[in-house]
């Protein structure tokens, strides 16, 4: 059994002692003040944990909490796992599948939508990710709320969508989608990695999102979402895909012309 409280918030400036969990539950860490000398946990290096919000003049040393989360831990889950603890898994995968999808090196707005409801609403926010040298965490963090953290061990994991080999580039064409659509898009369960790469790579705009792709590879994701709508047996995610098929074939027709 997977406890809820599968990753730690964990301050710079305390130190992280490192506790073993029992067999079957998340790994954790507990902060312990005045112990700063301490080393990060295993996998994770201080100089790799960029806590800033991003504001100008400020250091990581006036930083927030962060989350500290070792991807292992959330690998096949047994089939009685609470939902807090999937639905957590799922968020944290689907980070590491934007950050692997995106550019390295640079921070960038995904179209993944927060997972908090402070004061019972849901957060507005998106997830800003960022991937940098291999082997180092992926840092991620809302664009509105204090929700942010790192994830290591992610590499060669399932959710890793970084590209094998070179591919040829052709012309991409950006298109504007509402935020339901790329959550529809994010949902589909059929796809081959590469169209799993197009689809977590999709930018916030606004209250939507963009999402950037070649002629071939938009009909590709058009095919994937119709085969999906058709085999559908939930009448309420099929109107949904129905939308998700409607408004990228509108988009192709505008590329095309038609």
């Amino acid at each position: 059994m997977v406890t809820c409280l599968p990753t730690t918030r964990t301050n710079p400036d305390r130190a992280l002692q490192r506790q073993d969990p029992p067999p079957g539950t998340a790994q954790h860490y507990r902060p312990i003040r005045g112990l700063a000398s301490l080393p990060y946990p295993a996998g994770i290096n201080a100089a790799n944990v960029d806590t800033s919000d991003g504001a100008p003049g400020r250091s990581s040393v006036e930083s927030r909490e962060v989350f500290v989360t070792d991807l292992h831990h959330f690998l096949d889950l047994p089939e009685d796992t609470p939902g807090p603890a999937r639905r957590l898994a799922e968020h944290l995968g689907d980070i590491v599948r934007a950050a692997t999808a995106g550019d390295a090196g640079t921070a960038w707005d995904s179209a993944l939508t927060c997972r908090r409801r402070p004061g019972n609403r849901r957060c507005p926010g998106r997830m800003i990710v960022r991937r940098t040298a291999p082997g180092a965490p992926i840092g991620w963090r809302c664009g509105v709320c204090d929700d942010d953290g790192v994830i290591s061990n992610w590499e060669d994991s399932p959710f890793d969508l970084r590209r094998r080999q070179l591919a040829v580039a052709g012309a991409v064409t950006e298109i504007v989608i509402s935020g339901q659509v790329a959550a529809t898009l994010r949902d589909l369960r059929l796809l081959d990695i590469d169209c799993e790469r197009q689809v977590f790579r999709t930018r916030a705009h606004n209250d939507g999102a963009v999402l950037a792709a070649t002629a071939e590879e938009l009909d590709e994701l058009i095919g994937c979402v119709a085969a999906e709508a058709n085999h559908e047996p939930n009448r309420r995610r099929q109107q949904r895909l129905d939308a998700a098929f409607d408004a990228l074939n509108t988009a192709a027709s505008t590329i095309d012309g038609w």
